[in-house]
């Protein structure tokens, strides 16, 4: 029982750490336990902390709890897990089995950096297109999207923290198109402005907070909320202090 409340600990762990709402998280450790032998299992997760209790034969049980990081939302890594604990609970597997192919998971080969550096760029020139801007506009756009990326790499790690991060791109990418604009390279620099700042925005964060919510999970749910909309007022931020120092809020 101890090694088996370990091994889905582990795979809830990552669940969690990669962006899985906690609902999810919840189901499939409870699932996983029980396909394993457990008579009885409690567990109670927030977006930072786990804690499982499991009962074997005879009364004995188990118990464990992990303060959980932060992490980046992972759709691959997510799906790997969640195939992981449906194969568990359909085929007899040993704890050496999971934690091997739980390793694999984790193991898995990831998207190279420059896809991430060339989604940012094309992502921020489609939003400025679809607001109404221009080639001009669009092409600034992709640069600065690229710029945004590299200096949301190097916050991250100075300071393990996202709000921040998110505050310092917002910033970087105002100043960046308030100076492609003094240079006169383009017309509207709101639709850059908008193309660059929707890269940025916790959508995935808030819409795992709603889902949280409704699906009972409040406390959670409010943290994921409170999560998100620091992080949208953060982004405000940094565009308020460029356009407050630049003049345009005056």
């Amino acid at each position: 029982m101890k090694d088996i409340l370990t091994c889905v600990m582990d795979i809830g762990e990552n669940m969690l750490i990669n962006g899985a709402e906690v609902h999810r998280v919840e189901e499939s450790i409870q699932r996983m336990c029980y396909a394993l032998g457990a008579k009885r299992v409690d567990i109670f997760i927030i977006t930072t902390s786990m804690v499982a209790t499991i009962y074997g034969e005879g009364g004995a049980f188990y118990s464990q709890t992990r303060r959980v990081t932060t992490g980046d939302v992972n759709y691959e890594v997510i799906h790997r897990l969640n195939k992981l604990s449906r194969k568990i609970c359909s085929v007899p597997m040993t704890t050496a089995e999971i934690q091997a192919e739980l390793q694999d998971v984790l193991c898995c080969k990831k998207y190279p950096s420059w896809l991430e550096y060339a989604a940012y760029s094309v992502i921020a020139a489609a939003f400025t297109v679809f607001f109404g801007g221009g080639w001009a506009e669009a092409v600034v756009s992709l640069l600065i999207g690229f710029l945004v990326r590299c200096t949301i790499h190097f916050a991250e790690k100075a300071i393990h923290n996202k709000i921040f991060s998110r505050f310092f791109s917002s910033l970087v990418a105002t100043a960046l198109a308030y100076v492609a604009h003094r240079l006169h390279l383009f017309d509207s620099i709101d639709t850059v402005l908008i193309g660059n700042i929707m890269t940025l925005i916790p959508g995935t964060g808030l819409t795992n907070a709603f889902r949280d919510l409704f699906t009972g999970d409040s406390i959670s749910g409010l943290l994921r909320t409170v999560e998100a909309a620091l992080t949208a007022l953060a982004i405000a931020a940094g565009y308020f202090l460029v356009a407050l120092l630049g003049g345009a809020v005056l």
